[in-house]
């Protein structure tokens, strides 16, 4: 057990290490911040913050020697130097999780061996083999890369084979898997917790609706379609997060189709569709990241309002803020982050209702 008055290590600074660091700080202990950025949204809320490349593994061992436990919340991290780390210091999650989640083959292959359903898939790794999946999986599809994609990064849709040639190149050539597409209804996650002696928490799932590929709002309880496909979903995720001997918090998506719960993908940190669990949930998602980490038994997760939904405020829906704090309902949310860009997620609005 990591007691508190310790310092935890978080490998990236954006908003998920800041809500981590405010987390941490309720419950006592001290987040030191390591990111490549030199004012990252953490650093406003961390009591420490190291601008260092995640590929060098010099100044994460300095790192290292800084703090009593690491863990992450962002996955696209080269593992060589994180498994360097965690010779110096123990890494929660465990890399092996990483390594699965950061390729997105792997990972399909992983789920598929624990009984998951993810869409039809192939590996592609040149312009011949794309022809090849095309054939097999058919129109439409979507060519994605192994890795390094998120928030529709890295991805190309194929409507008709003519559009093989533009998306091959929209992804750069880079080894690729060709993803089916799905007929379904509704999109949900499950969000799950695991500590370190294999106790599981698992929230209520949400309902999760996108724009442009990005998170748009989570709800909370979902419709009864995706509360029908919960269970079956949830017992998915505890398999995975058995098989990893995980430990922390693990998201694994899904669509909802008249088939079941079809698998989409895995990160292995806390996730953007469980922000509403601050106030929606007697324990969040951030804190029962932290006690895992640490070690300590993990919190309640029971609802504490009748509907709760939590809203991403994209780019310029930021300015809107004086608007939300007028409503007795809403909390915010801001990440402190600089310019407005499209498509940059500036912070997020819960609102329960009683």
């Amino acid at each position: 057990m990591i007691e508190p008055g310790a310092t935890i290590g978080v490998l990236g600074g954006g908003q998920l290490g800041r809500m981590l660091s405010i987390a941490a700080a309720q419950l006592g202990y001290r987040c030191h911040i390591y990111a490549p950025e030199e004012a990252p949204p953490a650093a406003d809320v961390s009591a420490a913050v190291t601008q260092g490349d995640y590929g060098d593994g010099d100044a994460l061992r300095r790192f290292a020697a800084q703090v009593d436990v690491v863990t992450y919340e962002f996955e696209n991290i080269e593992t060589g130097p994180v498994l360097e780390l965690a010779e110096v210091v123990t890494v929660r999650p465990s890399i092996g999780a990483l390594q699965v989640a950061q390729d997105r083959l792997s990972e399909k292959d992983f789920v598929s061996g624990l009984g998951g359903r993810p869409a039809p898939y192939r590996a592609v790794s040149s312009r011949a083999e794309l022809d090849e999946a095309l054939g097999e999986i058919g129109t439409p599809a979507i060519l994605k890369t192994r890795r390094f994609g998120y928030d529709g990064k890295g991805q190309a849709r194929i409507m008709s084979r003519a559009d093989a040639d533009a998306a091959w190149a929209a992804t750069g050539g880079q080894p690729a898997m060709l993803e089916g597409f799905v007929s379904f209804e509704r999109e949900f996650s499950i969000l799950l917790a695991r500590s370190v002696d294999g106790q599981v928490v698992i929230w209520d799932a949400p309902d999760n609706e996108h724009k442009s590929g990005i998170l748009d709002r989570s709800t909370v309880p979902a419709g009864p379609l995706i509360r029908a496909q919960a269970a079956e979903a949830g017992e998915l995720a505890r398999a995975v997060a058995a098989a990893l001997d995980y430990v922390g918090v693990l998201t694994l998506e899904f669509f909802a189709s008249e088939n079941g719960p079809v698998f989409n993908e895995m990160a292995p940190r806390v996730h953007n569709s469980g922000h509403w669990t601050i106030e929606g949930a007697r324990t969040s998602q951030f804190e029962n990241h932290i006690r895992a980490v640490c070690g300590l038994p993990l919190g309640a997760v029971d609802l504490v309002a009748a509907r709760v939904e939590m809203v991403n405020l994209i780019g310029g829906d930021v300015h809107d803020w004086l608007t939300t704090l007028a409503d007795p309902n809403a909390h915010l949310h801001l990440y402190g982050k600089g310019e407005a860009r499209p498509g940059r997620k500036m912070g997020h609005v819960t609102r329960l209702e009683f």
